[in-house]
Parts: C-alpha cells; structure tokens; sequence
C-alpha cells in the first residue's frame, strides 16, 4: 500500500521548540500504532493499534516513556473505555529469533491493526519502518510525542508489555523481570551470567548469544 515518512518542523520561539506537523486529511478511521520491547533482552515484542473517538478527547496522552507507571496505567484504562476501537498484539520470543528483531515488531504491529474492530483509513506507524498493511501507512518520527492515536497506542503496548514481564517474573524470578522488564541492565547483565539464559532470554540478541554459547561451548 501507499506509505510516506513526515518528519516535524520545528519552529523556535525562544527556549521552546514548537513541533508543527503537516499530513493529509484521510476520508475514514485513522489508528495510532506503536509497539513497546525492541530493546529488552528477554519476552515478546508487544504492539498496540488505536483509533481515538474526536468527540471523547483523552487528556495527557503523550509518550508513554514520559508517564510514570501510574499515570500509564490510568491513561491506559481511560483509553480502553473510550477509544471507538484499540487491540493489542505480539510477536513471541521464538518469532523474534526466526524473524529478528525489527520484523517481528512489524509483524506484532500488522496482528495489532488487524485486530481492530474497525478498519483504518490510514495507520500512522511512530518511527521511519511501515508495516506491510492494507490501508495507508504514514510513518511518523517521534510520532509516539506528537501524535495522540500514537500515543496511546505506546501507552497501551507498554503496559501490556511490563505485565506480560511481571507474568515472567513469576516463572523464572531468578531474573528479577519486575524490576527491569528484560531490558540489558546491570543486574540483569549480572543474573544472566549467574543463572544463564531461560527459555524466553531472546538468543539472537548478542549478549545472550554469547552467554548461551559460552555455557554450551
């Protein structure tokens, strides 16, 4: 389908830079998508889609990054009741391995869209990658700041994506997943090599590569 990458223009007015964004107008639903877990080391790669209602504005919709964890998981249960449509996809561990990393967020986002309940006009995709989709893709850099439908898809993606990791932190709490959600800290660098990798450490990753290969090696 169809695609383009806006970037925003910045127009300074003193300290404060003002973020303008010119897209097209699209006849029919628009959707936010987002996803949450490139990055870790360990679990799936979560995706949210969401078409926001126009006459049911939600306030402090922003990068999920920026919240705190409280103030997602409000945002997240306002977003729920009040949207005209959201879902939430992803791509497992095993996926992530076969696939990489980058494909398997894009396959975690085309399982998000096509779960909603209504279908989009126009997906706008936070980042510079488009899912193969079958409606219109318009990539958005920093999108996850500056766009609502995107923002709340962030938001959606992360607080599904830290619940899956404290469901893991319940399997293998040797790891201590509640605390950093698999992402390569020190203490998970410093558990990874005392306990070594568990079945949902992602082995294509180069940290836990090399750790399952020295124990096997």
């Amino acid at each position: 389908m169809p695609e383009s990458t806006a970037r925003p223009a910045r127009r300074r007015h003193g300290a404060t830079a003002q973020l303008a964004l010119l897209l097209p107008a699209p006849e029919g639903p628009v959707c936010g998508v987002d996803e949450a877990g490139r990055g870790p080391l360990a679990g799936p790669v979560y995706a949210a889609a969401v078409i926001l209602d126009p006459r049911a504005p939600i306030d402090g919709l922003r990068d999920s990054k920026a919240l705190s964890a409280a103030r997602r998981e409000a945002l997240a249960g306002e977003i729920r009741e009040r949207a005209l449509a959201w879902a939430i996809a992803s791509a497992s561990t095993a996926e992530i391995d076969a696939l990489n990393i980058l494909q398997a967020a894009l396959l975690a986002m085309q399982r998000a869209v096509a779960g909603l309940a209504i279908e989009p006009a126009l997906a706008r995709v936070d980042g510079n990658r488009p899912p193969r989709l079958r409606c219109l893709v318009q990539t958005l850099v920093g999108g996850d700041a500056l766009d609502p439908a995107i923002s709340a898809a962030s938001i959606l993606a992360k607080c599904t994506r830290d619940q899956a990791m404290l469901a893991l932190h319940e399997r293998f709490p040797q790891y201590r997943f509640d605390r950093h959600k698999g992402y390569p800290t020190a203490e998970h660098l410093a558990l990874l090599r005392e306990h070594g990798p568990c079945e949902e450490h992602r082995r294509s990753f180069a940290p836990v590569r090399a750790l399952a290969a020295g124990r096997t090696g």
